[in-house]
């Protein structure tokens, strides 16, 4: 056995669409009232500390598209790939696809080390030493994840872009002590979607505009939209994202990937950069479940994190309750025949927002049934008052204004360490250029007239406090909760997203359907997986269940997985051929399509 261990490795130095929202009289009156004050002269970014690494690679590596952990794995053990000739085939793929050819567009940096690491990582496993099924696995971090290392964590902004963060987040470092290599960052929607309500999903002024492999041309949905394209187009084995609500699920949607959403709490927050303590958690992008969960369980917190009090207790829907004891292994309940048995609500509050859609959510219903799953048709009780996002919405804004100065605080050797909201206002008022050549930042400064007071009665209506409980009633005691209860079920149903729109970034995003504020507004967990295509691209199916549910969502997902195939690669087309293969049928439930879209979604 050798000696060297895992820390001895070298640490390298339906709601109301966002237009519509803007109708309502107390946030039009909050956003006028809202005063971007220039504090200082912020020094000019260079633009070599922000330009993606490229690197000599030569062609893509098609070898390694759509291998699996276990595959890896098994090569290793047999000594017909290494770590680092891995890595190399990334790397070769990285600059082919997504610099280069097609320009993906997925990856905002490269880490310089990785080679060295799996170096060390090829030469522990020589020596006898076996840290787990992540020794070894390139993975892609989203770019809002604490990294103390020579990468950046900006989360897409160059208010952030200096000195590297001065600690690695939690998540990095149970993946580094799970013998995992970071590869690089991911692009993302700047400040995970969360700075203006006319924002393109993918675009950040870091590094621009993210696409998605189907088609380059369509949006690959946010925030964590590197995380999921890249996990798609083969450009790494796994990838996490961050989710406040539809973030990990929207992308693995359109990039036709598996999404993991875990319970909050379950994933340590430290290190990552906040929207809301409340709803924000970070998960998984893998091209299979069983994949999914072995991330998962490499950065599940078994024990509590002193850095995030989350860990140790359960969400917001469950206050003050301890959190159970959780699985040794995730990934052991993934099952081929994970539907036989089981009793899955189905949310027909999602149709009829989108014909395709429906069609082939209709299909994925019959595989299920076919399975062995008994379907039972649910509604949420509290449906437009979860979607009118208003409660959420307070929620949000109110801790956003708190946790990302609280964040800074932890920054040194930037343009805005140790600043405030107001800080990152005036540094993109000062930097318009850069930051807001295609859309504002109207949400910055509607959360700066946000009072602390969690008694106070805030710009949109309601206090703080009023907010929470209301989206614990609307999500969990009457919705989750309720229905899993009263219907006898296992989980609940729904279609994730509407299909890719072309990205649009004079007009902003087009979204039209999503179904995950229900779990999102309570800390509830949500699993994305592919169930189809429609014209070319993806679509996805959402299975969700209440706090600490993830072994029966990750035996279910797993079986849909296993009877549908769904998940087809990516061909990295310029736009789509729009050729469909067969007629689209109608859906069984047709409904009145709304005016209005989401709110908040996909942060």
């Amino acid at each position: 056995m050798s000696d060297m261990t895992a820390q001895e490795i070298e640490k390298p130095e339906k709601k109301v669409s966002r237009r519509e929202f803007l109708k309502y009289g107390a946030v039009a009156a909050a956003v006028a009232a809202s005063s971007a004050t220039i504090l200082g002269s912020i020094p000019e970014i260079r633009q070599e500390t922000v330009t993606p690494t490229r690197l000599p690679q030569t062609g893509p590596a098609s070898s390694i598209e759509e291998i699996t952990i276990a595959q890896i794995q098994s090569m290793f053990a047999a000594g017909t790939l290494t770590a680092k000739s891995l890595v190399n085939s990334y790397l070769s793929r990285i600059t082919a696809l997504d610099q280069n050819g097609p320009q993906l567009n997925s990856i905002l940096q490269v880490n310089p080390d990785a080679l060295n690491i799996a170096g060390q990582i090829d030469r522990m496993r020589q020596s006898g030493t076996i840290l787990g099924p992540m020794m070894g696995i390139p993975i892609l971090l989203k770019d809002n994840l604490d990294t103390h290392d020579q990468m950046q964590t900006a989360a897409g902004s160059l208010a952030l872009v200096g000195t590297p963060a001065l600690q690695d987040s939690t998540v990095a470092a149970n993946l580094r002590k799970a013998g995992a290599i970071i590869l690089g960052k991911t692009n993302l929607s700047e400040w995970a979607n969360f700075r203006s309500f006319f924002s393109s999903s993918g675009w950040s002024g870091r590094g621009g505009q993210c696409n998605m492999p189907y088609a380059i041309d369509r949006n690959p949905c946010g925030s964590s939209s590197g995380s999921g394209a890249a996990a798609s187009g083969n450009l790494a084995t796994v990838s996490i994202g961050t989710e406040t609500d539809g973030s990990i699920v929207c992308p693995a949607n359109h990039n036709g990937v598996v999404g993991i959403k875990p319970t909050v709490g379950l994933v340590s927050r430290a290190g990552i950069i906040p929207i809301s303590h409340t709803q924000d958690t970070a998960g998984p992008h893998a091209r299979t479940v069983i994949d999914a969960a072995i991330v998962l369980d490499a950065i599940a917190q078994r024990t509590p994190d002193p850095r995030d009090p989350a860990t140790s207790t359960s969400p917001i829907g469950k206050q003050g309750q301890k959190r159970p004891k959780l699985p040794a292994s995730y990934a052991a309940f993934v099952n081929p025949n994970g539907l036989n048995g089981s009793r899955i609500g189905v949310s027909r509050d999602f149709e009829g927002f989108s014909p395709k859609l429906d069609a082939v959510f209709e299909q994925s219903l019959t595989a299920m049934s076919n399975a062995g799953a008994t379907l039972v048709d649910v509604f949420f009780p509290h449906f437009s008052d979860i979607f009118s996002g208003l409660n959420e919405f307070t929620v949000l804004l109110f801790d956003f204004k708190t946790d990302i100065q609280n964040y800074l605080a932890t920054r040194t050797g930037v343009p805005t360490a140790s600043g405030t909201l107001a800080d990152l206002v005036a540094f993109n008022t000062a930097h318009a250029t850069q930051e807001m050549p295609f859309f504002g930042q109207e949400i910055f400064e509607l959360a700066e007239t946000f009072s602390s007071d969690p008694n106070a009665t805030q710009p949109l209506g309601m206090s703080y406090n009023q907010a929470i409980a209301a989206d614990i009633l609307f999500g969990a005691t009457e919705g989750i909760d309720m229905l899993l209860k009263e219907f006898n079920l296992d989980a609940i149903v729904a279609p994730t997203d509407n299909p890719s729109w072309p990205t649009d970034l004079i007009n902003g995003d087009h979204f039209v359907v999503g179904s995950s504020s229900p779990p999102a507004i309570v800390g509830y967990p949500n699993i994305n997986v592919p169930m189809g295509m429609t014209f070319g691209v993806p679509v996805g199916i959402s299975f969700f269940s209440t706090a600490f549910s993830e072994p029966t969502l990750i035996k279910l997902t797993s079986g849909f997985e296993a009877v549908t195939h769904a998940r087809q690669v990516p061909q990295f087309l310029q736009t789509l051929p729009f050729s469909e293969p067969s007629p689209t049928p109608g859906r069984r439930h047709p409904r009145t399509k709304p005016t209005a879209g989401p709110l908040v979604s996909h942060l």
